[in-house]
């Protein structure tokens, strides 16, 4: 097995958070064990958690993938609210659920250039709740879908929102930045949600309940007649 491999990535935002975990284990081996123990497992979810992992995107026009690893909590047709810097047409927003467990590198949805860059501030409510989507402290953006689909010109809101322990959003997206769907463009740390607004008229196909991999699962096609995609849960 090679080095490439076997190698491990952690993103920038969570380096300092792992080298200032090691440092108090390296202190707490030589005051208490027991201690040192429990910094040592607190150390290791620390790595496991800005783990950041090399996805592989599909690449034909019109796809929107998911923008973050975790659960479907939320497939439904609102208004989107003002401040997030979309139209008041009433569209499908897709929510995913990140828990401290997910991988919280957030990816770009789709093809095109990013219009706007919106921070709110807000409460930290638990990301699971849909209320939390209104709520929350948020970074929210939206970008023109670019590529030869019927859907090239349409506006995609996607929004990273803080939850119950996340307390920081990192958002390296610029209005103006030109992105390929599954760039990386941020991270939520810890534990937080991501919602999907989809141009109007675009169907989600996607189910409640559903597990994502960001930058991987097809959240809607725009060059898809399919309906919207239900789901049962096969035991």
């Amino acid at each position: 097995m090679s080095l490439k491999t076997i190698s491990f990535s952690s993103h920038p935002a969570g380096r300092m958070f792992i080298v200032g975990f090691a440092a108090v284990t390296l202190v707490l081996w030589f005051m208490s064990k027991s201690l040192f123990v429990f910094a040592a497992i607190a150390t290791a979810w620390c790595v496991y958690f800005f783990r950041d992992p090399r996805r592989v995107t599909p690449t034909r026009a019109g796809l929107v993938v998911s923008p973050a690893d975790g659960i479907v909590v939320g497939v439904r047709e609102v208004v989107p609210e003002p401040g997030l810097g979309l139209s008041a047409t009433a569209c499908t927003r897709i929510s995913i659920f990140l828990n401290v467990f997910d991988v919280h590198v957030n990816r770009i949805p789709a093809d095109g250039v990013i219009k706007s860059r919106i921070y709110r501030p807000g409460k930290f409510l638990n990301a699971s709740l849909d209320k939390a989507s209104e709520d929350n402290e948020r970074m929210s953006l939206t970008l023109e879908m670019t590529g030869e689909h019927p859907y090239a010109g349409k506006i995609l809101g996607f929004v990273q929102i803080a939850g119950l322990i996340a307390r920081r959003i990192v958002c390296d997206a610029q209005e103006g930045s030109t992105y390929k769907a599954g760039e990386r463009y941020g991270i939520i740390r810890f534990g937080s949600r991501a919602d999907v607004y989809l141009p109007a008229g675009l169907q989600p196909q996607v189910a409640l309940g559903q597990r994502m991999v960001g930058g991987e699962t097809v959240l809607a096609d725009a060059l898809s007649s399919e309906p919207a995609r239900q789901g049962d849960v096969r035991e």
